[in-house]
């Protein structure tokens, strides 16, 4: 990100993103923009005449967020009376639902988007008419307006639709080789995509982004940009689109509607169901075992009022069984039909092991003609009813319920695995001597051993311990942080090729305890087997690489992050699979994985700022780059890369990366985004494994020791000044050093 003196973040979207993109083009098309229409004319029009008769080619576009829920507000405009519309991609963003608003109170949905340039910061949609027309704006020829030329610009700023301001054309700018308008106009969130218009109503551009110096200065993208873009659509249907959250259909069948969607490992659902009382079912598509079998969940209501659960024996219809919390007690519901009236409470009871707001497990077991029921482990339930047998079993929810679902589970017997007596109370022992004294190794070191059964217990002690609360809370993160690092550097022991994924997935965990790795591994071994059934043993290597880029990128929607880069899920490998959208590095490991699951051998290419991947095949090196889709990157472009970054060498002779190399830039790239996040207790964590990974590297050492003073504790800085002190490493300033030490003395 460059910061000139502009602030060059897009308004709707977190960040710009860096990384370069040539989107494939698809077959050509040409806009229909007719040559003549009554609110355009030769003659310079009012602003209350351009207005008038522009607001009805403007429009308002809404895209829902990342993990769901409202996402932000844009502008655009009409380019073609068959429904093409102009806008920003930043006001898109990648992946995400949209909607098209007109003056008039119409609304219409996007069924594809006709084209998109990040680089541009340029998108075309096509919206579904119906059959019917609408007005288009006039475009005006490109570089056809001069500096001191009068402008008019309409958007929605701060979400105040259809609003019109007046300014001039200040400037004639170029960034970094990318031609702007200067305006001297506000531009305000949901500015972007709007119309820049002159006095005969034709667009000259785009409006992209604000200065921060001044409110009254901003910049539009040149209409040339936009006639450019249409000349080669990449036009990608909103089905293959709307990627992000999205249940695997093979995996589950959603019935009676609600907003069902998987992130990070969980199901979530909001918004209520089609069904009375707002019921919706989300049934597995898995085999029910033969009876007797259990099911299991994690689940958490967003309110004590709310009601979802599981449900079993479902004949894919109406008739179902289910267990679910409901206004804080639990019930056993056998559901005859589509109402109220042929619903039938079995059994409801008010259980002290149920925690309202909390996670809580429940669990079910199906005989031939008995149900038992548990809550966090303890039975609340039992009784005979074998009225439905031979169904589906999944999750449902009922009335304005916003409920999470983890660990969903089926099996012969799901029973919870307690801890020996004995192990419980070792870590209750160790537990008690840390609660005595904080700085006890030992006890650490014995707890970072059984962390999960560890970190509820140190818990309960903070709640219990307000006074102690913080040590305990560091103590607790720091068990869990050292568990997490020994896991990390136990995959990549050997060449660490088979334990990259693992290690990457571990990153994650850091950061989300509750993340199950193995639920990942699964999903990593489905889709190695959806690949392996598009390859043939006779492929060569290079048929078999396209084979994975034509499964990740054109068949499944994996893409680069443009509008949201510096996000941490880009970072977090989970979410990358779940959202479908990563950074260079995330998407290449993903690549990278499948590739050696399908016998291929690829590996890490370090380039500066744009991580890639690579394989031999007749002697030569050729470079993947995920990020854009899979596509080959010539050697030259790489090269350039490296030219840029001051590295004196050709990429067909730089050294590959290796799985410790990969997994300390993912931290980097996570530490660099916390330290701008001020999260500075997080990016210590991450560079506690770097130095763990490469314990010689000064720079991470003098990182790790500046983030221990930022978050206030010296006593952790002085080991990493003093090895630096001792060691002598070259480019760093010794005096600077010592004077340092001498003041946190």
């Amino acid at each position: 990100m460059h910061r000139p003196f502009l602030f060059l973040a897009w308004l709707v979207s977190a960040v710009v993103a860096t990384a370069d993109q040539d989107p494939a083009s698809s077959s050509k098309a040409s806009v229909e923009v007719p040559a003549d229409q009554g609110q355009q004319t030769t003659r310079p029009q009012s602003v209350e005449q351009i207005t008038k008769l522009s607001r009805r080619s403007a429009v308002v576009i809404r895209h829902g967020g990342r993990a769901g829920g409202e996402g932000g507000t844009g502008s655009g405009f009409v380019i073609s009376k068959t429904g093409l519309i102009a806008t920003c991609a930043h006001v898109i963003g990648e992946s995400r639902p949209l909607t098209v608003h007109f003056d008039d109170g119409s609304e219409y949905s996007v069924t594809s988007i006709h084209a998109w340039d990040a680089k541009l910061d340029l998108a075309v949609l096509q919206i579904d008419l119906g059959g019917k027309t609408v007005e288009p704006l006039k475009l005006a020829s490109a570089d056809s307006i001069s500096q001191g030329a009068e402008i008019i610009a309409i958007g929605a700023p701060h979400g105040l639709e259809f609003s019109v301001v007046k300014g001039v054309i200040s400037a004639l700018r170029d960034f970094n080789g990318r031609s702007l308008l200067q305006v001297a106009i506000p531009v305000e969130p949901g500015n972007s995509g709007g119309p820049l218009l002159d006095r005969q109503g034709k667009v000259h551009g785009l409006l992209t982004m604000k200065s921060a110096v001044t409110d009254n200065l901003g910049f539009a993208v040149p209409v040339g940009a936009l006639h450019r873009l249409l000349v080669n659509p990449n036009s990608v249907p909103m089905e293959r689109w709307l990627t992000i959250g999205s249940l695997d259909p093979k995996r589950w069948k959603i019935l009676m509607g609600a907003n069902w969607k998987q992130r990070a490992g969980r199901i979530t659902v909001s918004t209520p169901g089609d069904g009375f009382g707002g019921r919706s079912l989300c049934l597995s598509q898995r085999a029910t075992p033969e009876l007797p079998y259990e099911i299991s969940v994690e689940a958490k209501l967003s309110e004590n009022s709310g009601a979802a659960g599981l449900v079993f024996e479902s004949d894919g219809g109406n008739r179902h069984y289910g267990f679910y919390p409901s206004n804080g007690s639990l019930r056993l519901t056998r559901f005859d039909g589509p109402d109220v009236f042929s619903w039938n409470i079995l059994k409801q009871l008010q259980a002290d092991a149920y925690q309202p707001g909390e996670w809580n497990h429940l669990r079910v077991r199906v005989e031939e003609k008995a149900i038992t029921c548990f809550i966090n482990g303890e039975q609340v339930i039992q009784l005979n009813d074998h009225t439905l047998r031979g169904g589906h079993v999944g999750l449902a929810k009922f009335r304005q319920t916003e409920a999470t679902f983890r660990s969903f589970l089926i099996g012969p017997d799901l029973s919870e695995v307690k801890p020996s007596n004995e192990i419980v109370t070792a870590i209750e022992k160790q537990v008690s001597r840390l609660k005595k004294n904080p700085e006890n190794r030992n006890a650490i070191d014995r707890l970072s051993k059984n962390a999960d059964l560890a970190r509820p217990l140190l818990r309960r002690e903070v709640e219990d311990l307000r006074a102690r609360a913080d040590r305990l809370e560091e103590k607790s993160r720091e068990i869990h942080r050292r568990s997490i690092i020994d896991q990390i550097i136990t995959s990549l022991q050997g060449d660490g090729r088979q334990g990259l994924f693992r290690a990457a997935l571990l990153i994650a965990r850091l950061d989300n305890p509750e993340l199950r790795v193995n639920d990942y591994h699964e999903e990593l071994d489905r889709m190695a087997a959806e690949v392996a059934g598009t390859i043939a043993k006779k492929d060569e290597i290079t048929e078999k690489v396209r084979a994975i880029g034509t499964y990740l990128f054109k068949n499944n929607g994996f893409h680069g992050s443009r509008s949201d880069y510096y996000n941490r899920s880009n970072s977090y490998l989970n979410e990358v699979i779940d959202d479908r959208e990563g950074i260079p590095i995330t998407l290449s490991v993903l690549f990278m994985e499948l590739a050696r699951l399908a016998g291929v051998e690829m590996n890490g290419l370090a380039l500066p700022g744009h991580f890639a991947t690579c394989y031999e095949s007749k002697g030569k090196r050729i470079i993947i780059d995920p990020f854009d889709g899979g596509t080959v990157m010539d050697p030259e472009t790489a090269d350039m890369i490296l030219s840029e970054a001051g590295m004196r060498i050709d990429s067909s002779d730089m050294k590959t990366a290796t799985p410790p190399e990969i997994i300390c830039r993912m931290l980097r790239n996570l530490q660099a985004i916390a330290i701008e996040e001020k999260e500075f207790p997080d990016a210590l964590d991450y560079v506690d494994i770097v130095v763990r990974l490469r314990p010689d590297s000064a720079q991470d050492r003098l990182n790790r020791a500046l983030l221990s003073l930022q978050i206030d504790q010296p006593g952790r800085a002085k080991p990493d000044l003093q090895w630096i002190l001792d060691n002598k490493p070259e480019g760093v300033h010794l005096g600077r050093i010592r004077e340092l030490m001498e003041r946190i003395e």
